[in-house]
């Protein structure tokens, strides 16, 4: 508990000394979709939402099973690099149960995951923490990637307590009666770190006859990219949508294969909104709404603000830590 409240404490003020802005530099220099005030962002997020002190003690008491004497775990977590600080969170959850962190961060994320393991062992020498080598016993793994990945997650730890992840994407369900804050939170949702996170609002559910009132911030240099070659596509297959300056909403009901292509949906009653989300629950990570709810369900503005409960699948990742125990 004190391990993490000091590295809140820290993360909180990220960005503001030399030493921290030399790593948001050499993060965005490693990974050009990390924008340096996304990365100060996903920091201090953290620091807010996961790390205060009440915040953590009032998830921990809901899993007493964890204060009892156990067998400590190596733990391996193989992380994924898709928004800057995405792979924190199981580090947190296998240390806080009282296991053994083995952090094998992504290429496309090592610069931070490296710097807060390093701000661990600093606060703590002896923090049960510390980046795969490939020679450490591995007892049980924590894997996030693509379907294809985890497919060969699967494969490889076979025969070991895993908790696996692949590809999800988020949606929104509007009323119509959504205020302009509500509006501008949703804006946040879909577009902040580029669109790129499983969080981030691919699909909207519009009632018929609502039209949406989006208005883009700027974006990154490189999804800009993107978007200039999927209207070029979008152009060439003749399929009708709205430039919505540099990125493009298309009315159809599934989830974009597109970084920059906006999903929207039309419904009559929302059961057939649920009646969607349920069928297609493998590929759903939270739902954006305030008329419909669901185990996922977020307010406007929040999906990219995860708190400590809100487990990317709707899988408890310290209830399955606790399991290890036995």
């Amino acid at each position: 508990m004190e391990l993490f409240a000091e590295l809140g404490s820290r993360l909180q003020r990220f960005g503001t000394d030399a030493a921290t802005r030399q790593v948001v530099e050499a993060a965005h220099a490693a990974n050009g979709w990390f924008l340096p005030e996304e990365i100060v962002r996903a920091a201090r997020t953290i620091g807010e939402e996961m790390l205060r002190r009440d915040r953590l003690e009032a998830w921990l008491a809901a899993y007493p099973a964890l204060r009892r004497p156990h067998e400590v775990r190596n733990v391996l977590v193989i992380m994924a690099g898709n928004i800057p600080l995405v792979g924190f969170f199981d580090l947190l959850c296998v240390i806080i149960a009282g296991h053994r962190c083995l952090v094998k961060p992504s290429t496309k994320d090592r610069t931070l995951m490296e710097y807060v393991v390093a701000v661990l062992r600093e606060i703590d020498p002896e923090a049960a923490v510390s980046l795969y080598d490939g020679s450490q016993p591995v007892e049980a793994v924590i894997a996030t990637g693509s379907d294809n990945a985890n497919r060969y997650f699967r494969a490889r730890y076979a025969g070991i307590p895993s908790l696996l992840r692949g590809s999800r994407q988020s949606v929104a369900v509007l009323s119509g009666r959504e205020t302009d804050a509500q509006w501008r939170g949703l804006a946040d949702d879909i577009w902040a770190y580029s669109g790129l996170g499983c969080r981030s609002v691919s699909l909207l559910f519009l009632p018929h006859g609502v039209e949406p009132r989006l208005q883009m911030p700027p974006v990154n240099a490189k999804y800009k990219n993107n978007y200039i070659q999927q209207k070029a596509l979008l152009e060439m297959q003749r399929t009708p949508f709205v430039d919505l300056g540099a990125s493009l909403l298309v009315e159809e009901p599934s989830f974009p294969n597109a970084l920059s292509r906006i999903h929207c949906a039309r419904y009559d009653s929302l059961d057939e909104v649920r009646d969607w989300l349920a069928a297609h629950d493998d590929q759903l990570q939270c739902v954006v709404s305030e008329c419909l709810d669901h185990s996922r369900r977020v307010d406007f503005g929040r999906a990219q603000s995860p708190s400590l409960t809100d487990y990317p699948d709707d899988r408890d990742v310290l209830a399955w830590l606790a399991s290890l125990n036995g």
